[in-house]
């Protein structure tokens, strides 16, 4: 199963019909338990079980239950994309055991859609709710965050903690699997897309060309991957150095990109086969289809370019006004 879906709006609806959650700034996981063992998937349902073994105490809170929520890696109270994103790949046991030691994650929980063998993804938001409540599940790393039902005050405050964001849902929706609903709106402080790369650029004044200034990233839609920018900040020192070795094995002669790229941005690039998503913040697209004031957040390897949406809808109070990533 794929989870659920927000819609990124621009606006946080009012009203009876909505509830508001802290968006977390992780890994969406589904787990899943039953005959007494656990099972954890991403969202594109890779299992990712044995990365996180702090989380297997989970299969000892009850025998039958799938729940939805987010794994994030706190640092100083605050989710870690960075310390997240180290733990989105691992498959070797003790490397795992090691990370869950010294930068444990922990399962923010916020929705039940299955319990005891019963399907509840048919039932409503304040059914599902109700029911997660009375299991109180609070263990050493995992949790049911609080829902408020004021998103005006929710989002300054998050604002003011230096939090992602928050979703809004409506109490009266179904769980709808693998689909983007508007039924669920996200409104994240600053925009998080995934992207993928096409090509890198040397840092200025390197002597050698070596060292990995910035990015081209592209997003896919008809017609191949179309370029959206270049991202530079964020990658300086050591985070620029990982990300070229990364790509090294990926060079290659022609453009990945559907159409022409600015030759103020292709100068001096190296271009690389179009397999690496990652994550990038902005202040949204320009006019021109640009990311504005872009800044890296991490490779994703939990997807890959097929699994990236088209440019998602921009809701406002419930209805589609546009689109934007």
């Amino acid at each position: 199963m794929r989870p659920m879906l927000a819609t990124l709006t621009s606006a946080v609806p009012a009203g009876e019909r909505w509830v508001h959650e802290v968006k977390w700034d992780g890994m969406r996981v589904l787990a899943d338990v039953s005959e007494g063992r656990l099972r954890l998937f991403s969202r594109t349902e890779r299992d990712v079980t044995v990365a996180f073994p702090e989380l297997a105490g989970l299969a000892d809170e009850y025998p039958d239950v799938l729940l939805d929520g987010e794994v994030v890696v706190l640092a100083a109270g605050l989710p870690s994309f960075a310390g997240m994103a180290e733990r989105f790949n691992v498959t070797d046991p003790r490397r795992a055991r090691t990370l869950a030691t010294h930068h444990p994650a922990t399962y923010m929980v916020f929705d039940l859609l299955r319990l005891y063998g019963v399907d509840l993804t048919g039932r409503t938001w304040s059914e599902r709710r109700a029911t997660l409540e009375r299991l109180e599940l609070s263990g050493p790393r995992w949790h049911t965050p609080q829902v408020f039902t004021e998103g005006a005050a929710l989002l300054a405050a998050t604002r003011e903690q230096g939090l992602e964001g928050i979703v809004s849902k409506r109490v009266d929706s179904p769980y709808r699997p693998g689909v983007r609903s508007p039924d669920w709106l996200k409104l994240p402080h600053r925009l998080t897309r995934s992207v993928v790369i096409g090509g890198w650029r040397p840092e200025s004044g390197s002597s050698d060309g070596e060292r990995l200034g910035s990015v081209l990233v592209g997003v896919p839609g008809e017609g191949g991957l179309h370029f959206v920018g270049r991202v530079g900040a964020g990658l300086a020192g050591r985070s620029g150095a990982a990300l070229r070795e990364r790509l090294r094995p990926l060079e290659s002669g022609e453009s990945p990109f559907a159409e022409p790229v600015p030759a103020e941005d292709a100068a001096c690039v190296v271009w690389v086969r179009p397999v690496r998503v990652a994550d990038v913040e902005s202040l949204g697209l320009s006019s021109g289809g640009r990311l504005r004031q872009p800044s890296w957040k991490g490779l994703r390897p939990d997807l890959a370019p097929g699994d990236l949406e088209r440019p998602e809808p921009v809701a406002q109070d419930g209805i589609v006004t546009g689109r934007d990533g």
